[in-house]
């Protein structure tokens, strides 16, 4: 069983809006021990931290995408999502879910590839 798992359409065309889930299975997401974060990795970027959402829902986004992104959650289901508007090609990469535990390495999903085209 993987700890956590991304999923959502691996195909968005420009000006749409990107949308993930993350569904964790090593944690409940209102736990007050983790936050959640998406990160993502691209060739030309390499690594990128884009935002975390906290137990209690607070967010904290990276200021190069505050205007684009949105990080929410549904605790009934034990996710959270990642909305990203008006994608160009240059958010083609591939999206990584993360567990965040205070001074600990990250617990990562397994990424899954996003892809922005016409």
């Amino acid at each position: 069983q993987a700890q956590l798992q991304e999923s959502g359409p691996g195909l968005v065309k420009p000006s749409q809006t990107l949308s993930l889930t993350c569904t964790s299975f090593s944690g409940s997401i209102t736990d007050v021990n983790y936050a959640w974060s998406w990160i993502r990795q691209s060739p030309g970027k390499g690594l990128e931290w884009m935002g975390v959402i906290t137990s209690d829902g607070s967010t904290v986004y990276n200021p190069t995408l505050n205007s684009r992104i949105s990080i929410s959650r549904d605790t009934s289901k034990n996710q959270f999502s990642l909305r990203l508007s008006s994608v160009t090609p240059d958010d083609t990469a591939v999206y990584f879910c993360a567990r965040v535990q205070y001074r600990l390495p990250y617990s990562w999903g397994q990424g899954t590839q996003v892809t922005v085209s016409s």
